[in-house]
């Protein structure tokens, strides 16, 4: 009986257990597969699905590490709570959470997407893919939203004042992406937000007062837009903020920082700050780790409170006008520091490099271009910090810091714009981490091999700019022994021979060559075009046909290169400058089809956030023929577009084609053989700024199209055989006469107004020329003489209309000669 009882209460201890499982299988079991995500929310899942295209990887730039959702894996008869990207509420079936970051998904937001049905959503992810258009209307039916991220995207407009209706959100981040216009003050509404990120926008107007009511907010990022104003000093309301980030923009006024206990992080370089900056009262030492306010108008002497700053671990006040002397003993009580920026500071005191080195001992890096440095300290410091990145550029040295750069550390070296002469040391070569050497402007003359210095070593450069120097001879050997150069920057020696063929086998890594102003022969070996992005070998003694390639920039001037070129396209050319070659032959009208990087500014492996072509450590640079001038753009904006094929043997006509390079701001064909008419299909030009097409033998009228392009500030049309009205758009009343002389077909008000002051006949009232008038007059004079010479004299001017006397293309010499720059 006691066994029975013993096992009738385990019995029954079992099915209590059961039961109270049974009970609660619902929450202990909550997968998807048990229960299928509600029709309605599959329905809208994939109505959102078909709203947008899913791009081709392998097209694309491919910002992503780990791409997540695959929506294509997504089907009609499965349970959507599956699918990925997808996280459902496991008891409703309803979307609480859409995850589509790095899904390649691309096209425009429609205004009223199928995302408003799935209302229990909390979280929304479609940051770094391709959309397009404004941020739909339907999100703001989301009230259910915490987190929102639509950021590395290509959207556009300004932001909904609606997402301030949002008020669960505690993160947004829409940066990296085209949105112009204001913060909405609306945003004050957001109390609950804790991270806010609009960077790298075109947003303009002041910070709005609104944000200093979310006090909940730790994390605010600005940077990159075209924010005005000055910062509010009850910044400081924002009590939990941790982390400020407003550079590139625009802000102005003073600016007192650390009165916030929490803040860590602080950048606010490259705006227009001014005045002295003030670190406010610091009793004790603050938690600031990150202080970046260079590039701005601070000016007078630097506070010696920044000693108080003793856990900074990056601080950059490089451009700060000090107007005087510096203690550079006030950095001395900053013992964490790794990154230190004191770049240009306009002082004159002279700094001991390694005396005040002996400051530190974690220092990583240290850049103090611009200022007067002496390395030549004969008793280095003992122990010096094992630095990593340094930028002594534009300091006066003389000779190499070798005790401070001769370690097995340093990857980072800039020692351009100095007074270095001699030989470039081999042992520069046997450093393993030395990634970026910048020797340009200096006075070097030739490159010690590596061999020298013990066994050969394969570096691991990647970029070697030592551009206007002395080099002389060939470029040396040891050079097509860095197998992972990205960039290489000869420009503006004496190096000659040949182009050696072996910076062909840098296949992979050999991106930029810049070989302009040496003297170079022979041709360019094919085998280094395959993965070059920009190459620039202007003025040189190259020979040979134009390069078939998928170059971005393409600089050939002034060299020896010749032959036909329609046989070659390049999609991907930004500019091209093939000036001053022997290039003949005629263009068919749809050679520029296939140009499509000059008919759009987007390509799609350009990386986001980036200005200016090239990468932060070499950005693209050349001379370039722009409105009648060669002017030197040291840095090349991504939206830049220029073709020059000035100065060559092209014949035919200009092919019509070339209408559709509609992002054109630079065209040049001057000084060519071109006939036929200029095609109207220039108007479609709309942001070009600068036309060149003189001296051809280009005839007919100039398309009045071109009178509406609004950016068109410099044209010259001179030394051709063009006829008719000139246009007259605003743009043609502004240029000078002698973009039209040597056309003497040309004529209306354009042209009279721009000309008026030149006293010749009109070119459509001219019977005879000036100089025929000239040589009868003198004939007479020679044979009549006393009374009849007064009398003929009085014939003429009262027989010949004064018309014939304003004529602007008859005699050079009373032309102007000057040419207008806008």
């Amino acid at each position: 009986m006691k066994g029975f009882h013993k096992l009738t209460s385990t019995i029954s201890l079992t099915l209590s257990i059961l039961f109270l499982f049974g009970c609660n299988y619902e929450d202990v079991s909550a997968v998807p597969t048990t229960h299928l995500c509600r029709p309605d929310q599959r329905d809208a899942l994939l109505q959102f699905k078909n709203e947008f295209e899913v791009l081709n990887s392998s097209v694309i730039y491919n910002r992503c590490i780990n791409p997540l959702g695959n929506i294509e894996s997504w089907m009609n008869n499965s349970d959507c709570c599956t699918w990925d990207g997808i996280t459902c509420n496991p008891k409703s079936g309803e979307v609480i959470e859409l995850d589509f970051q790095c899904s390649y998904l691309g096209g425009r937001f429609h205004p009223n997407s199928s995302l408003q049905n799935l209302h229990s959503l909390t979280t929304l992810d479609l940051s770094q893919n391709y959309f397009s258009g404004q941020i739909p209307s339907s999100i703001g039916n989301l009230s259910l939203l915490t987190y929102l991220d639509l950021s590395f995207n290509q959207i556009s407009g300004q932001i909904p004042s609606w997402i301030g209706n949002l008020y669960n959100l505690t993160y947004l981040d829409l940066s990296e992406n085209n949105i112009f216009g204001e913060i909405p003050s609306s945003f004050g509404n957001l109390n609950h937000l804790t991270s806010l990120s609009v960077g790298r926008n075109k947003l303009t107007g002041s910070l709005p007062i609104t944000l200093l009511n979310l006090t909940k907010l730790s994390y605010l990022e600005l940077n990159f837009n075209h924010f005005t104003g000055t910062i509010p000093p009850n910044i400081t309301s924002l009590s939990n903020l941790t982390k400020f980030y407003a550079s590139y923009n625009a802000f102005t006024g003073t600016l007192s920082l650390c009165n916030i206990p929490s803040m860590d992080t602080v950048v606010l370089s490259d705006n227009q700050f001014n005045g002295i900056l003030e670190f406010g009262n610091i009793s004790s030492p603050p938690k600031l780790r990150v202080l970046d306010v260079g590039n701005n108008n601070f000016r007078g002497p630097i506070s010696g409170t920044i000693s108080k700053l003793t856990n900074l671990v990056d601080f950059d006040l490089s451009h700060y006008n000090t107007q005087g002397p510096v203690d550079f003993g006030i950095f001395s009580h900053l013992k964490w520091l790794e990154y230190l920026g004191l770049s240009h500071l306009n002082t004159t005191t002279t700094i001991d490099l390694y005396d005040f080195l002996s400051y530190f001992k974690r220092l990583d890096a240290l850049d103090l271009s611009g200022n007067h440095v002496s390395a030549t300290n004969t008793i280095p410091v003992s122990d010096p910090p094992l630095l990593n990145w340094l930028h002594l550029s534009g300091c006066g040295i003389a000779k190499f810091p070798e005790k401070l750069v001769k370690t097995q550390h340093i990857g980072n070296l800039d020692l351009s714009n100095n007074k270095i002469k001699g030989k470039v040391p081999g042992w520069l070569w046997t450093l393993p981490k030395l990634v970026y050497l910048n020797l340009s402007n200096n006075t070097f003359t030739s490159f010690e091999n590596s061999t020298e210095h013990g066994p050969k070593h394969r570096a691991s450069m990647m970029y070697l700019l030592a551009s206007n120097n002395n080099f002389t001879g060939k470029i040396p050997s040891l050079i097509c022994d860095l197998d992972f150069l990205y960039t290489l920057d000869l420009s503006n020696n004496n190096f000659s021979g040949l182009i050696p063929r072996c910076l062909g086998n840098l296949k992979g890594s050999l991106l930029d060559l810049n070989l302009r102003q040496n003297r170079f022969h022979g041709g360019i070996p094919e085998n280094i075009f395959e993965y070059l992005r920009t190459l620039d070998v202007g003025h040189n003694q190259l020979t040979g046909k134009l390069p078939r390639s998928l170059l971005k920039i393409l600089v050939l001037r002034s060299n020896a290169f010749h032959g036909p070129i329609h046989h070659t396209s390049f999609p991907k050319l930004q500019i091209i400058d093939i000036s001053h070659n022997h290039f003949n032959g005629a263009l068919p009208s749809d050679y520029f089809v296939k140009w499509s990087a000059m008919s759009s500014l987007g390509t799609v492996d350009d990386q986001p956030g980036e200005m200016y072509m090239g990468d932060p450590y070499y950005q693209d640079s050349l001379v370039l023929m722009n409105k009648g001038l060669g002017m030197e753009l040291v840095r090349i904006l991504k939206i830049f577009r220029a073709l020059d094929f000035s100065g060559n043997r092209f014949e035919g006509e200009i092919p019509r084609s070339i209408g559709l390079l509609k992002e054109l701001v630079v065209l040049n064909l001057s000084n060519n053989a071109f006939t036929g008419h200029i095609p109207s299909s220039l108007g479609n030009l709309t942001a070009l700024e600068s036309l060149d097409v003189s001296k051809n033998q280009l005839s007919g009228e100039i398309p009045q199209e071109l009178g509406s392009l609004s950016f068109l500030s410099y044209m010259n049309f001179s030394h051709n055989k063009l006829t008719g009205l000139v246009p007259g758009g605003t743009q043609f009343r502004r240029l000078n006469c002698s973009s039209f002389d040597g056309n003497i077909g040309l004529f209306g008000p354009s042209l009279e107004e721009i000309c008026r002051d030149i006293h010749m006949p009109r070119p459509y009232e001219t019977p005879e020329s000036e100089e025929e008038v000239l040589s009868w007059i003198a004939a007479v004079i020679g044979v009549v003489p006393g009374i009849a010479f007064g009398w003929v004299i009085g014939y003429i001017l009262f027989s010949y209309k004064p018309e014939w006397f304003i004529n602007p293309f008859v005699r050079s010499k009373h032309r102007r000669s000057s040419t207008r720059t806008h």
